[in-house]
């Protein structure tokens, strides 16, 4: 099979979200399970920056509104085949299509630009006489591409639409009908319109020929949401169907048995060697090395969809339990961590700016790592988490709240420790719990327990195929 793979956001290279490496592990994996695999991507620094090779095509491709978009080729290092687009309309200045970073008509021309390159590339190839057996869209910046493409109609090309993000929706007013590309039509009920606006990802549902969510409760949890609950009751009146797939993470890159980076290396089958990475941090840190007292990280940044001003009020309580605590992630104050640092400096550090190197190293050494989820998300960093040893505190939503198990008082069953309410208290209670736990004996059963899930992406990229087959036999 051929699959097109349509992303704004692609790791290591450009990441917003989950998604930037759900496209990265899922397009690895259909390779290696036998597929032919080209992901679309704006141009952006990062992919240069990092020392990728690019070869640009002499012959652009032509958009309908005129506009020339320059493709440049290359080749990821799992043999996947990427194809950049560069245009004036695509300027990456202001940080990744779709990110909300620039005004709405810059961020409406830059994403019509996208979408009307992805579908130009479509037809190149058909025209060429090797058609993509399928494109696979992601999240609101792709969901544009099957609206698109339904304008052409000498192309029958299957779609299938993955929602990594349903609170992401692509929100336009009317008036920026035209900076997207499209025509009037779609901008009424049987289009894009939704609550007086303009909703790309409504669009992107509508006409996708498949969608998937990778979260099976997102629906309910944004029913009653202000502003996406919209979408999600939209979605239910109309019932449409769309498959439950969850995302994985790359085993290659997250292992803690043979990552490079860590200053010890271990597994599950010996996850006594993690206390040496542990010993590491606290160094790092500069926090008392107490190896008996549990470390936890505790994610804060706002950006990312956690709820940093609910752990900043909690943070006092926490500090009250015999623990040593790293907020990780940038906050918008910082005035309440600083009091608090200084009555407690050999028990809490920050780390502000978390890459991908530095975040492995952390769950390496840490002992629980505590996810306050805002609202509905892909849980990536949890997948991460539980491979290197470090025991989850989750908000239970979305995609968390259905990976973690909520541990029983004895720790024979479950995976991590769960809360219902994104609130000091509920969260304070919920890393109690945990650190009663992390003082029983049966506590390196429960680590080995979490070490051992199967997160890999063999068995969702399987799923994927499915789907991918569904589409092309609905449009035969």
């Amino acid at each position: 099979m051929d699959i097109l793979m349509v992303t704004a956001e692609l790791a290591p290279y450009a990441r917003f979200s989950d998604a930037a490496e759900a496209v990265g592990a899922l397009s690895k994996t259909l390779r290696q399970i036998g597929h032919d695999v080209t992901v679309a991507v704006p141009r952006y620094p990062g992919f240069e920056a990092q020392g990728l090779l690019l070869a640009r095509r002499l012959t652009p491709l032509l958009l309908a509104r005129g506009v020339s978009v320059t493709v440049f080729d290359g080749q990821l290092a799992s043999g996947v085949r990427l194809v950049l687009f560069d245009a004036p309309e695509l300027a990456t200045a202001n940080g990744i299509c779709g990110d909300g970073g620039v005004d709405a008509e810059t961020e409406a021309r830059r994403c019509a630009c996208f979408a009307q390159a992805a579908a130009a590339l479509v037809r190149q190839r058909s025209q060429q006489g090797t058609p993509f057996d399928v494109v696979h869209l992601h999240d609101w910046p792709g969901a544009l591409v099957p609206l698109v493409l339904s304008r052409m109609e000498d192309l029958l090309v299957p779609t299938v639409l993955t929602v990594h993000d349903l609170t992401r929706q692509g929100r336009f007013s009317p008036a920026e009908l035209g900076g997207l590309g499209l025509p009037a039509d779609v901008a009424g009920e049987a289009g894009m319109a939704l609550d007086g606006e303009l909703c790309a990802l409504k669009g992107g549902l509508l006409f996708a020929d498949e969608v998937a969510l990778v979260s099976g409760t997102v629906c309910d949890e944004l029913r009653v949401d202000p502003r996406a609950g919209a979408l999600v009751r939209f979605l239910e009146d109309r019932e449409l169907a769309a498959a439950v797939i969850g995302n994985g993470i790359d085993y290659a890159i997250h292992n803690p048995a043979t990552d490079p980076t860590l200053a010890s290396r271990f597994d599950a089958e010996d996850p006594a060697r993690r206390g040496l990475s542990k010993a590491d941090l606290l160094r790092r840190f500069e926090l008392d090395l107490d190896l008996t007292r549990p470390l936890v990280a505790v994610f804060v940044d706002e950006r990312r969809g956690y709820a940093g001003d609910v752990v900043v009020e909690a943070l006092p309580e926490l500090l009250r339990l015999d623990v040593a605590l790293v907020l990780v992630g940038a906050l918008a104050t910082d005035a309440a961590i600083e009091a608090e640092r200084t009555r407690h400096p050999d028990r809490l550090g920050l780390q502000p700016l978390v890459d991908d190197v530095a975040q492995r190293r952390l769950f390496a050494g840490v002992d629980l790592v505590v996810f306050p989820f805002r609202a509905v998300t892909g849980g990536f960093p949890v997948l991460v988490a539980g491979r290197y040893g470090a025991v989850p505190v989750a908000h239970a939503t979305g995609p968390a709240g259905e990976r973690v198990v909520d541990a029983d008082a004895e720790l024979r069953t479950g995976t991590g420790f769960l809360f219902d309410e994104i609130e000091p208290r509920a969260l304070t209670a919920a890393v109690a719990r945990a650190v009663v736990a992390y003082h029983r004996p049966e506590w390196p059963s429960l680590v080995v327990r979490v070490m051992r899930q199967d997160s890999s992406w063999d068995r969702p990229a399987r799923r994927y195929v499915q789907l991918y087959r569904q589409a092309i036999a609905s449009k035969e």
